[in-house]
């Protein structure tokens, strides 16, 4: 099966159930705050979740490119990636988890119309419970029925040995999101496919679905969102219960054909044949075997991949937050192209086969062609000359006797043998000059000389757990949380969108935004530096709709007829009123029907029109005065203005 077959027979699947197709959203969440990228489907439809009307219905499913940065060290092996395809289907206070489940079962089993899975292949898990929530007793007595129909006594929380078929697990395994520190959330069931690998144990004695030994693997998760978590850490029941289910495409493709590795399937194998051809035949490696040749091949289709994507959707390389992560993507997958000796640029190459392969499905990588490529091939060349600077500092190494914590002059050895490069010098070398531990270790080796390794890992552990918790904590509240002040800062910044293009020009589009309930930050397209004069301008403008007390109101429409002239709505009197060149951001995102909102009437003047989901002040005059706190650059063609409301 390809994965044009997958994506059509899933999306058809629940057609024939009343789902509504929505396209892939953005992966710079619009509507989430509290996270980087879109990890998961729901992001952009957290609004919905929390009660907006969606204009599609209470019924849709679509397929979602997700990034996940978690496990980034984990990728080389079969299954994990950064990138990737999430088939995936929701109720909006609609079914639960009877549906849902049944569902999930039937498009896994049925040889029809679903994919034709052996019953038996298939295990389950559901959530335990803890203080926070019950145990979810529902997911296992539906879960035991549908075992039960294709012969089989589905036996909860008992060895494999024993007919164990059904397993619970605590919140670490079964409780899905928030995806941020607030927000929708709830307990999950699980779907696994055994295929029967001998169990490792050096991952513990018994082996069950959710053992990291390669037996099992995941295929499909039903969350079933009934729960928000409050800024306080409350679980509080929500008025409305949400469905959102994810099966990944690469994993499925991966075991409905029968492969060993997801870099088989054909929206991976392209771009590992690609790598293959560029790598010199009479190659000397760094590489010790055959095996990790094969991890960085990996690494390098995968993030490869990645970056096109990020860059796609507007995500540029710096040294902050989201072109922090696509950096690091670039930098790891271009030395893991030097040390198998590839050719300089060879990332341009690739860049060609990810765009081909996903053309059809995503017109703006087509589009966004040579904006990509000039990135990347700009990024390789920084690289070059940041492992330049590297390996200058490497001549300056002192070197310190194996037993020894300080760094003694050089030659000096504390009459030990063997000198190294200690742990805390090697990082150096990694985190301030981008310098990779596996160059260290051959131009170390070349030297006859060692590097502390493990001293290497302790910093490098301690520095990946501060990262982990400052990522936690950045975004911590937000609109996510629907609070009322988040809320103002939404709208505030429909009325800076609609400023700055009148004050700066037509060419202005937003680039992404982070709110909260103490600030927003705007990112929009612009190539210079605002003045002084141009900031004084946007500002004053914004201040003139909130003093004017607008009305805020929507409409749902056809997307064609929101970008059309004469567009309708209803205002909140509900008589009709014109809307003129309603205007969306990410196009590509949408789907038939959407809200176009409007600040202002045409009493007033339309001073603001926006394709957009919510939630929105009803009107300007509650939101206070507007000040810009600073405008500054963000990436390349692109500025970032921080302001608040006082």
């Amino acid at each position: 099966m390809t994965s044009g077959d997958l994506r059509k027979k899933y999306i058809e699947f629940f057609k024939k159930r009343g789902h509504k197709e929505i396209p892939s959203a953005s992966l710079v969440p619009e509507h989430d705050p509290t996270v980087l990228f879109t990890t998961a489907g729901m992001h952009s439809l957290v609004p919905y979740l929390l009660g907006e009307k969606h204009p599609m219905g209470k019924r849709l499913v679509n397929v979602q490119k997700c990034i996940r940065t978690d496990d980034i060290e984990e990728v080389g092996d079969n299954r994990h990636l950064t990138f990737f395809e999430m088939l995936g289907n929701w109720s909006l206070d609609g079914y639960f988890k009877n549906e849902a489940i049944t569902w999930s079962w039937e498009f896994l089993v049925d040889k029809k119309e679903g994919l034709g899975l052996a019953p038996e292949k298939i295990f389950v898990s559901a959530f335990e419970g803890d203080s926070d929530a019950p145990r979810d007793e529902e997911p296992i007595k539906i879960w035991s029925e549908l075992f039960k129909k294709s012969g089989i006594d589905a036996k909860v929380d008992v060895p494999l040995s024993g007919g164990g078929r059904i397993f619970t697990y605590d919140k670490s395994k079964n409780f899905w999101g928030p995806a941020g520190m607030t927000g929708p959330c709830g307990p999950n069931s699980e779907m696994f496919y055994d295929t029967d690998k001998p169990h490792n144990p050096a991952f513990g004695k018994i082996c069950h679905p959710n053992c990291d030994c390669g037996r099992f693997i995941e295929i499909w998760n039903d969350v079933f969102m009934e729960y928000n978590k409050t800024a306080g850490g409350k679980y509080v029941l929500l008025k409305q219960k949400n469905v959102d289910t994810g099966m990944g495409t690469e994993r499925t493709l991966a075991i409905l054909n029968g492969f060993d590795s997801v870099y088989e399937t054909d929206v991976l194998a392209p771009i590992v044949a690609k790598i293959k051809d560029q790598i010199p035949k009479t190659k000397t490696t760094a590489h010790k075997s055959k095996t990790e040749e094969i991890k960085s091949i990996r690494i390098i289709a995968d993030h490869t991949r990645a970056s096109v994507f990020m860059i796609s959707d507007g995500i540029m390389p710096s040294n902050i937050e989201r072109g922090y992560i696509l950096r690091r993507l670039l930098r790891r997958a271009i030395r893991h192209g030097r040390m198998l000796k590839m050719p300089e640029n060879f990332l341009a190459p690739l860049i060609e086969v990810v765009i081909n392969i996903y053309k059809e499905n995503y017109s703006d990588l087509n589009r966004n062609k040579t904006k990509i490529l000039n990135e990347i091939k700009k990024e390789e060349g920084k690289f070059e000359k940041t492992l330049e600077a590297g390996m200058r500092e490497f001549k300056k190494i002192e070197w310190v006797g194996v037993a020894d914590e300080a760094l003694p002059k050089r030659g000096s050895f504390a009459g030990h043998a063997e000198p190294q490069i200690s742990g805390k010098v090697a990082f150096n070398l990694y985190q301030t000059y981008g310098f990779p531990i596996e160059l260290t270790l051959e131009l170390a080796k070349e030297q006859g000389r060692l590097v502390d390794i493990s001293g290497f890992q302790k910093e490098l552990r301690k520095h990946q757990e501060l990262s982990r918790t400052a990522a936690a904590g950045k975004f911590k509240g937000g609109l996510s949380d629907q609070g009322e002040q988040a809320v103002k800062y939404h709208t505030a910044t429909h009325l800076l969108l609609a400023a700055l293009r009148k004050v700066l020009g037509e060419h202005i589009y937003q680039r992404g935004s982070n709110i909260t309930a103490e600030r927003l930050r705007f990112d929009f397209s612009h190539p210079e530096k605002m003045t002084k004069e141009q900031i004084q301008k946007v500002e004053d403008l914004v201040n003139e709709q909130i003093q004017k007390n607008l009305s805020v109101s929507f409409a749902e429409m056809a997307l064609e007829d929101a970008k059309r002239l004469g567009a309708t709505h209803s205002t909140s009197s509900g008589s009709p009123r014109g809307i003129r060149g309603a205007m969306g951001i990410f196009e590509t995102k949408y789907g038939e029907r959407v809200k176009v909102y409007a600040i202002g009437d045409e009493k007033t003047g339309i001073f603001s029109r926006e394709i957009c989901g919510g939630p929105h002040a009803a009107n300007t005059g509650i939101l206070g005065k507007f000040k810009i706190q600073k405008e500054e650059a963000s990436s390349s063609g692109v500025r970032r203005i921080k302001a608040v409301l006082e």
